[in-house]
């Protein structure tokens, strides 16, 4: 009998530590910004993200720290700002980024705690090796709901082991070709005359979308939101279609399921930049164990804290790094040991209003290989700092926003022309620094930079965006004395 003790003790021991049955859906849309109606839009149509917002929890003040696909990624499934996982801008064909090998991300912790894991349309991120699911899932980027369907085996394969589901859309991404029995000619963001399998597809009139005022209100603006809006109701109602899968599975209640998108919304002014709209990003998370619904939490929360809090879900310790910097000029400033840049916010999913809450960052270096252009920031509920590194440089676009209608039609007009809240001058030609009143100014028009009455408010965020790099070993803290 001692025998049999001893070698079910060491059998035990020898098997994966796997957490309690906690599965985890990640749905991350594509270039999404806060539309929805859950987040005040009367126009569009997603009575999905609305329904799980309704049963969860709506965080009104949710930021990607970068708004670039495949940066932003490497940030949700680590918990650190891509100036850290190295992954700074796009992974796919000559662009040729890759995050550093030694990291672990959230599909390769998750299962080595016993979990199966599983990712669903776009991946872009790299290496595989470090980015590393049991499954990839077939299925069209572009139809959620073939997606969705798709994901059923997986989330009923077995009932005694957790999963982990990461569900990407392309929507509602630009697409290639644009809608030519329009004379605006707007890019089609995926949409298509045939449609799609499985999909209702709802259509929008440019008269009924809501123009943002980063944005002209023109008619070529117009024609490329009501594009955009179709998209967006189609990824919603692939949402839909797996929330009533985890339901029929009898899953759903044991499900933790976090919408996001990877950052703000495909248009200049948002993607590629550091402003508001191309941060600001919806996040919808539906905790299965707690009381309290439909919260709307105004607490400051961005793309740093979804591996943390997913860990912090299934019961797992996030990892600790060293310090890879070799510079002996860095090495006396960061940290040689650090963890993870985020923090969990499982704890504060019933709370509107939480203590702690109330700063966030970003840092942006690439999108595309051509478009090196860094920038760091800080935002608080009154200010925002925005650092542009090589503010020398004109600011440089994605080849897509570059092509997009609404930005050529003002273009083409000169650098006097209005673009939304800037000049087309303005938008391309940057100060090394910019500082917005939030509360005042929340579409940061008036740059306040100079302004002697606030130069104590600028140096002091200039001083926290400093301990900020610090913190979280930023290579480009050099820059401050360097140059």
């Amino acid at each position: 009998m001692k025998v049999r003790g001893i070698l079910l003790a060491l059998a035990i021991a020898a098997a994966p530590v796997v957490a309690a049955q906690k599965n985890v859906v990640l749905f991350v849309a594509d270039d999404h910004g806060q539309d929805a109606g859950c987040y005040g839009n009367p126009k569009i149509k997603t009575p999905h993200i609305d329904s799980l917002a309704a049963g969860g929890t709506r965080f009104v003040n949710a930021f990607a720290t970068t708004a670039s696909c495949s940066a932003s990624r490497s940030v949700i499934l680590t918990g650190l700002y891509n100036h850290r996982t190295g992954q700074y801008g796009h992974t796919h064909d000559y662009h040729h980024f890759s995050s550093f090998e030694n990291l672990k991300s959230l599909p390769v912790l998750l299962n080595e705690a016993g979990y199966r894991t599983a990712s669903a349309g776009k991946y872009h991120v790299a290496p595989r090796t470090v980015y590393a699911f049991d499954e990839f899932l077939p299925g069209s980027s572009r139809n959620p709901v073939e997606m969705a369907d798709n994901c059923r085996d997986f989330v009923t394969e077995d009932p005694n082991q957790p999963f982990f589901l990461y569900f990407c859309t392309s929507d509602p991404h630009r697409s290639g070709g644009v809608d030519e029995t329009s004379t605006h000619k707007p890019n089609l963001f995926g949409n298509r005359p045939e449609g799609y399998n499985g999909i209702q597809e709802v259509k929008y009139s440019p008269e009924d979308v809501i123009v943002p005022p980063f944005l002209p209100d023109s008619a070529v603006a117009r024609a490329e939101l009501a594009q955009y809006y179709q998209s967006v109701s189609r990824l919603d109602q692939g949402l839909g279609r797996l929330i009533s899968i985890l339901d029929e599975a009898e899953v759903l209640e044991d499900t933790l399921v976090i919408y996001i998108s990877d950052h703000g919304i495909a248009f200049p002014g948002a993607k590629t930049t550091v402003y508001e709209p191309g941060l600001r990003s919806p996040c919808v998370v539906r905790h299965p164990y707690i009381q309290k619904r439909g919260v709307v939490s105004e607490a400051f929360v961005n793309w740093a804290d979804i591996t943390p809090t997913i860990l912090d879900f299934a019961g797992i310790e996030p990892p600790e790094y060293e310090s890879h910097v070799q510079l002996e000029l860095l090495k006396k400033q960061l940290p040689e040991r650090h963890s993870l840049h985020g923090r969990s916010f499982l704890g504060i999913l019933e709370e509107s209003n939480p203590d702690g809450w109330d700063t966030t960052y970003a840092s942006h270096t690439f999108h595309e290989i051509q478009m090196y252009y860094p920038m760091r920031v800080v935002r608080t509920r009154d200010f925002k700092l925005i650092w542009n590194i090589a503010h020398p440089l004109p600011f440089p676009f994605a080849s897509d926003l570059w092509a997009a209608a609404t930005w050529q039609d003002c273009w083409k007009k000169g650098e006097n022309a209005q673009y939304g809240v800037r000049t087309v001058g303005e938008y391309i030609h940057r100060p090394e620094f910019e500082l917005y009143d939030m509360r005042k100014d929340p579409w940061e028009s008036k740059n306040l930079a100079t302004d002697p009455e606030y130069e104590q408010v600028l140096a002091e965020l200039k001083e926290e965006l400093q301990n900020f790099q610090r913190r979280t070993s930023d290579p480009w803290l050099l820059k401050w004395d360097y140059e």
